[in-house]
């Protein structure tokens, strides 16, 4: 058994400095991210040429980027320890699968008492270097508008591109070798030698556009190209320099099989650590670099460049009325895009079995290893439509209409929102393909502006200056948004049993037959937690797909009035009045709880603002 432990002897535990995570809860203390910092210098020279040559116009151009920046960006500095292993649930050490049915409140309050005992599933700190980065990049392009005939104009070019990998002003990066199961480190000489990723030379760009009118009241518009992702940035998750043994990410995860730690200065991981027993002695240190105990950042050296290939196929019309229509077909597809993942994914355990993650991973020798590599894939189709007019009256109106589907197989780090994570399953790629986090198959917006015709110097002008104080003058506007709501993922809190990796998040299986939406008379219980169920320990991947539920609809209008009065010639006061949210229509922002076998899941528990009105009034001069 455990006991109540008493003042931490580790120094960097006192005071609620370090993170603490418990299930069902918020975290507690210093959030693990911070502090931290990117200070940037950049140096961008650029020429372009400009030559006409009869019904040709011939663009040529270079460009340079010069990127240093110093990153401190390498965390948790202050520690964290996780409370998610329901370690005082007394089943646990009979039936470890038993966990899986556990309700809500239960694994609350198991979690809560582990972190009472003082019995962390998992702990984990970092030290604190700065790195040093660069990075150059040569772009040049030729372009020839091409005017074919008094109808018809080409636009044709070829961009190309090169960027150095990212590279360390000192050399201190390392990265894993696949083929030796070790790790390599950086040295002076090639770009190669400097980056531990070999560049990539062959980044060609063709454009390609046309604009044609095809009556005097028609015009077709259309285009191609290539744009490649020469710069990645994924907080510290890509940056080879977050290795070993400059800079050392150490982590554990305990099971209670585990023996208890006699002594404070165990070896981490050779037995079960207690909060008041505080980090290991140079736990995070240099001189202890382990990546058994580690995780180590890793990029493939051969990885080529990710592009995109973006099209669109667009007609203008000009309607009666002097309406004009905008009908486009906007499409792109993304290949070799960088994602992440865990190189060292656990294997699940087998039927009976309760082996620890450590060990259930393919290379012993190495916790996890987070893989930043070009598997990333996505797409994007969507009917575009413009519907614009304006008013000899001073009215102006524009209404925008798209209808499109996004998908990929997952999202960028730190964009990776309501459930989903840019960490995706390193052995099956293409189960995690599914709807964009983005994805909004209807999105419609309606803007107006109305000067009102009253007042000097419009349509109808007022006599009496009292009256043209009062009323002239007047403006209004108005927005009205309607979209799809936006996707969500739903996942499931997994026991120490199930885990295959500390990144990589695990679904729920779907129970046939059953809708995951509420349609009860509280609006605020949106999803049903009996349409996804717990896998099995050994098959962790249900058969929920990723982002696989959907927000509610989102509406709201904005509305604004405004007035200028003239003090002089070249000054004058403005009023405001502006609305948001004017119908003061309620819509929910997505619910805190996805994971299906937590407490609180899908249920909304804020909004977006409601009814907002702010006056302002500003002297222009």
């Amino acid at each position: 058994g455990f006991t109540i432990p008493n003042e931490p002897t580790d120094p960097s535990l006192a005071g609620g400095l370090f993170s603490v995570g418990l299930s069902g809860f918020s975290s507690l203390g210093r959030q693990s991210s911070n502090p931290q910092y990117q200070d940037p210098f950049v140096g961008d020279p650029k020429v372009n040429f400009t030559k006409i040559w009869g019904r040709h116009s011939i663009k040529t151009g270079f460009e340079f980027q010069l990127i240093d920046t110093a990153v401190s960006d390498f965390h948790p500095q202050y520690g964290v320890e996780n409370f998610t292993g329901f370690f005082s649930d007394p089943s646990f050490f009979t039936n470890p699968s038993a966990l899986n049915s556990l309700s809500n409140t239960a694994k609350e309050v198991y979690s809560l008492a582990d972190f009472i005992f003082g019995a962390p599933s998992h702990y984990e700190l970092d030290n604190n270097p700065i790195a040093h980065y660069r990075q150059r990049m040569y772009f040049g392009y030729v372009q020839d508008d091409f005017k074919a005939t008094s109808k018809l104009t080409l636009n044709l070019g070829l961009r190309y591109e090169f960027a150095t990998p990212q590279y360390e002003r000192d050399n201190k990066l390392a990265d894993f070798d696949p083929v030796n199961d070790t790790m390599i480190f950086a040295s002076g000489g090639s770009l190669y030698n400097r980056s531990l990723v070999h560049p990539d030379y062959n980044n060609w760009a063709p454009r390609a556009g046309l604009a044609y009118q095809v009556l005097p009241k028609t015009v077709i518009r259309s285009g191609y190209g290539i744009s490649y992702v020469q710069f990645n940035r994924m907080g510290g998750e890509n940056l080879l320099a977050y290795n070993g043994p400059n800079i050392v990410d150490a982590a554990i995860d305990q099971l209670a099989s585990q023996p208890p730690c006699t002594s404070a200065t165990a070896a981490p991981g050779s037995c079960f650590r207690s909060t008041a027993q505080g980090f290991p002695p140079n736990f995070a240190s240099p001189s202890a670099f382990n990546p058994a105990i580690t995780q180590v950042r890793y990029i493939p050296g051969s990885d080529r460049t990710g592009y995109v290939q973006a099209w669109h196929f667009t007609v203008q019309r000009e309607l009666p009325g002097n309406v004009l229509l905008d009908v486009a077909y906007v499409g792109n597809h993304d290949v070799g895009l960088t994602v992440l993942s865990d190189a060292n994914q656990a294997l699940p355990n087998l039927t009976g079995q309760n082996l620890t993650l450590q060990q259930r991973r393919p290379i012993q020798t190495f916790s996890g290893i987070e893989i930043a590599f070009n598997r990333g894939f996505g797409s994007y189709n969507g009917l575009q439509t413009k519907i614009e007019k304006r008013y000899s009256s001073g009215l102006y109106l524009i209404n925008s209409f798209t209808w499109s589907k996004a998908l990929d197989n997952g999202p960028g780090h730190l964009e990776n929102y309501d459930g989903d994570n840019s960490r995706i399953n390193y052995y099956n790629n293409g189960l995690e393909k599914g709807l964009s986090s983005y994805n909004q198959p209807l999105n419609d917006t309606i803007s107006l502006i109305y000067d009102l015709p009253f007042g000097a110097g419009r349509r109808n002008a007022i006599s009496n200056k009292a009256l043209d104080l009062a009323l002239g003058g007047w403006g209004l506007n108005l927005i009205d948004t309607m979209t799809s709501g936006l996707p969500l993922n739903i996942g499931y809190s997994p026991t120490s049993q199930a885990q295959i990796s500390g990144l990589v998040s695990e679904r729920p299986n779907l129970v046939p037959g059953v809708s995951p939406y509420l349609n009860g008379t509280n609006p605020i219980d949106y999803l049903n937690a009996p349409a996804f169920s717990v896998p099995s320990y050994t098959q962790p991947f249900g058969t929920a797909p990723r982002n696989s539920v959907r927000m509610p609809a989102f509406y709201e209008t904005e509305f604004g009035v405004h007035k200028n009065f003239v003090v002089m010639e070249g000054r004058y006061v403005q009023f405001r009045a502006e609305s948001f949210n004017l119908l003061n229509h309620t819509n929910f922002a997505p619910p805190g709880g996805l994971n299906s076998n937590s407490s609180g899941f899908g249920v909304f528990t804020s909004t977006f603002p409601a009814r907002q009105v702010q006056l302002a009034l500003k002297l222009v001069f």
